[in-house]
Parts: C-alpha cells; structure tokens; sequence
C-alpha cells in the first residue's frame, strides 16, 4: 500500500552490491489526481541533507523500465496511473550512509489543459527516511 506522502519510505536504499554502492533510490507516489503520459513530467530534482540531485543527472523507473531524463521527454506511451509509483534512480559512488535522511523532491509536471505562461507546475514533498543497510 503506498503512503500519503508522495516520497515511500519504502523503496529507499542504496544499489549496487556491498561495498561498492553505485547510487541509490527513491520511491514516489504519482502525485497526480489524475494519469498522465511519463512525458508531461519535465523531471524530479530531489535534494538529500541540503545536497542536490538534479532530474537530469538521474533515471526514472516505471515498472521494469528506466528512461533517462531526455529518453522521458520523447516517451508518449508510457503512463502514470493514479494510485502507482514510480522510481528515481541517482548515481552516486558510494551511495548514502546507513541512517535517518531528510529527503525533499520537486517535480516538474506540465499539463496540456494549462496556458504555456502556467507550466511547469511543482509538486514538493519532504520527509525522513531511513536507509538500513550500509
């Protein structure tokens, strides 16, 4: 069952095998009320303990599928369905500390039914997660 916040505390943890973390995810909930294609979202900047992560240094998951930032741009099948979840994948060596982190993201979502002047519109949430396992 997803949460209420558009950040999972499920889903979030290092990649990589242990001891040589590549990166590490970040589930979020599709904060929409209602679907939309994958390209009406322009990216997901996520911000951990004040560091930065901008969309376009990640890769989006959605389902068994990862688009990088430009590939999301282009797609026009894939959808986000109200109720579903998507995955933010950031390269980082090492990947985070075992612990308790602030976790803030901002995503970036057009709406083809709002004027040019009104686009992108943010969705923000922030919350602590914890990462268990090093």
């Amino acid at each position: 069952m997803l949460e209420r916040s558009h950040i999972q505390s499920t889903g979030f943890h290092n990649i990589g095998p242990v001891g040589a973390r590549t990166g590490f995810e970040v589930r979020i909930r599709q904060p929409n009320y209602r679907s939309s294609r994958l390209s009406l979202i322009e990216g997901v900047d996520l911000v951990i303990d004040g560091v930065e992560y901008p969309a376009e240094q990640g890769r989006i998951r959605v389902g068994d599928r990862e688009y990088s930032h430009a590939e999301m741009a282009e797609e026009t099948v894939a959808r986000l369905y109200v109720g579903t979840y998507f995955t933010v994948i950031v390269p980082k060596a090492g990947g985070l500390a075992p612990g308790v982190h602030h976790v803030a993201s901002s995503i970036r979502f057009r709406h083809p039914y709002f004027p040019p002047e009104f686009q992108p519109v943010f969705v923000r949430d922030a919350r602590h997660a914890t990462i268990i396992l090093p």
